[in-house]
């Protein structure tokens, strides 16, 4: 049976959830017209949705697996369960008000809320006990204060321009982390969800590692090796030069300059990196 798939048709997910999934090795759609994509080499099927009804689909069982953010997800309410961190369209939720208005969350109580998040404003309020009034709006909530409908906002922050050019101000601690994730039925399974779940998650783990390879003089290794232990433990060739081992091994991208550094330091030499497109580990 074909994986059914659903995918953001828009907006900040969009691009890079079809990025993921063609490096993951799946087609995707060439026209951002076009609805629906076959991919028989591997029994796939794409949907091209809209982000926020894609939690929908996927919790009524229509589709097996979806791309969409976590704030979407908890704000549908869908019976769709979060499988995988995608590590993009990270975003965080705060409330904000009047500069200088108010400073804790105990401040919210009986004021009226406006937010495009219902759901999850609503679940944090319950959650802390407090009793406030949401109000669904969709975008632009930032002028909602100044119209006379809200006294506070709950949003997605950034940079916090937008709110200071509206004289508004952040408090309280973050309503959400919210990131682009993977989604799914726990109660629905596929006998190919687990080849597209491993092929995405080979993405994100060769996004964040690279390939290092050196020479060093076997007296030397123990400290290398110390350095860079790798996911596994390096791989170890004999050289032609006497006492010399060629030494491959993984390791994360982030401060790899400076691990390259180190093990110069220590006698390491032909250092080279190389990036990884997938993997399986």
């Amino acid at each position: 049976m074909t994986l059914r798939i659903a995918v953001p048709n828009k907006g900040s997910l969009s691009q890079a959830a079809t990025d993921i999934l063609r490096e993951s090795g799946y087609r995707q759609r060439s026209d951002s017209k076009e609805l629906a994509l076959v991919d028989s080499e591997n029994d796939v099927e794409f949907f091209y949705l809209r982000p926020r009804d894609i939690a929908l689909y996927v919790g009524e069982g229509t589709l097996d697996v979806g791309i969409t953010g976590r704030d979407l997800l908890l704000d549908s309410g869908a019976k769709a369960d979060e499988v995988m961190d995608l590590g993009f369209g990270r975003s965080r939720f705060h409330f904000a008000g009047p500069a200088g208005r108010y400073s804790s969350l105990e401040d919210l109580r009986g004021l009226r809320i406006a937010t495009s998040y219902v759901g999850v404003v609503e679940d944090y309020l319950f959650r802390h006990g407090i009793d406030a009034s949401v109000t669904r709006l969709d975008g632009a909530v930032e002028t909602s204060i100044q119209l006379g409908v809200a006294d506070v906002i709950a949003d997605v922050v950034e940079t916090g321009t937008t709110l200071r050019a509206a004289g508004l101000a952040t408090f309280g601690e973050v309503i959400l982390d919210s990131a682009a994730v993977l989604i799914t039925r726990g109660d629905v399974v596929h006998d190919d969800f687990e080849i597209f779940r491993r092929r995405i998650e080979g993405v994100l783990v060769a996004r964040s590692y690279v390939m290092m390879d050196y020479d060093i003089e076997e007296a030397d290794l123990p400290r290398a090796t110390e350095l860079a232990p790798g996911r596994e433990g390096p791989t170890i060739s004999p050289l032609g030069k006497a006492g010399w081992v060629a030494v491959r091994v993984m390791v994360p991208r982030a401060g790899s300059q400076r691990l390259m550094d180190e093990l110069y330091s220590i006698g390491a030499r032909a250092i080279l990196l190389t990036d990884i497109h997938a993997c399986r580990l």
